[in-house]
């Protein structure tokens, strides 16, 4: 099934190809990698880089807790640590986070879970 770039869904993107699908400027993806240590593209000749389907979907989430949810950088970097760790880890981080970001953050999940069946 292919997106707005005529590419398959599954198909690798590359830096300017996920730039113009999120609305990201290419040098906010190259620092989200410097931050986000989950967030690694394939890199090959040259350092160009392609996102696989899994990068695309975590940088939307980035993008969404950044500059949506109004998490902060460090926020995040703590919220994707958790999950990480364990599923445990990050209900004990819940707690600090507002009953509205928790529902978001509920409903975030379930919709990606719905896309991918």
């Amino acid at each position: 099934m292919p997106d707005s770039s005529g590419k398959a869904s599954t198909a690798f993107r590359t830096i300017g190809e996920l730039s113009n699908d999120t609305g990201l400027p290419q040098h906010i993806l190259r620092y989200w990698e410097t931050r986000f240590p989950q967030l690694r593209p394939l890199q090959r000749a040259g350092n160009r880089r392609y996102y696989r389907v899994e990068d695309v979907a975590l940088v939307r989430r980035i993008d969404q807790l950044l500059n949506r949810d109004g998490y902060t950088v460090r926020g995040v970097q703590q919220l994707l640590a958790a999950e990480k760790g364990s599923p445990a880890a990050a209900e004990v981080a819940a707690p600090a986070e507002s009953p509205v970001t928790a529902l978001r953050a509920i409903r975030d999940m379930l919709a990606e879970a719905l896309a991918a069946d």
